[in-house]
């Protein structure tokens, strides 16, 4: 994008635009994902970890990076849910 604002900027002719399709992945619960990129498709584990490590690649900086791993890893041992859910109205105290 960067490039191309430069381009219109400046005057020169823009490269057109090309879409690449990296492909569809989706975690679905605990160690369960599905994975879709061309002719590949995996699901389950396998699929799973190529989530984590894919998410893990594409943030910025490597503390960043050792951070999140050591927070899933932790919240994974541990069982920790990642969303907390009201399921249950108490009633208000008097």
């Amino acid at each position: 994008m960067a490039r191309l604002i430069a381009a219109r900027v400046t005057g020169r002719a823009m490269p057109p635009f090309h879409y690449v399709d990296k492909g569809n992945l989706a975690t679905i619960g605990r160690g369960f994902a599905v994975l879709q990129m061309g002719r590949l498709k995996l699901w389950g584990f396998p699929a799973w970890v190529l989530w984590l490590l894919i998410h893990i690649y594409y943030l910025i900086g490597f503390e960043n990076r050792i951070l999140v791993l050591m927070q899933w890893a932790w919240a994974y041992i541990t069982f920790r849910r990642g969303v907390r859910l009201i399921t249950q109205v108490e009633p208000l105290a008097s």
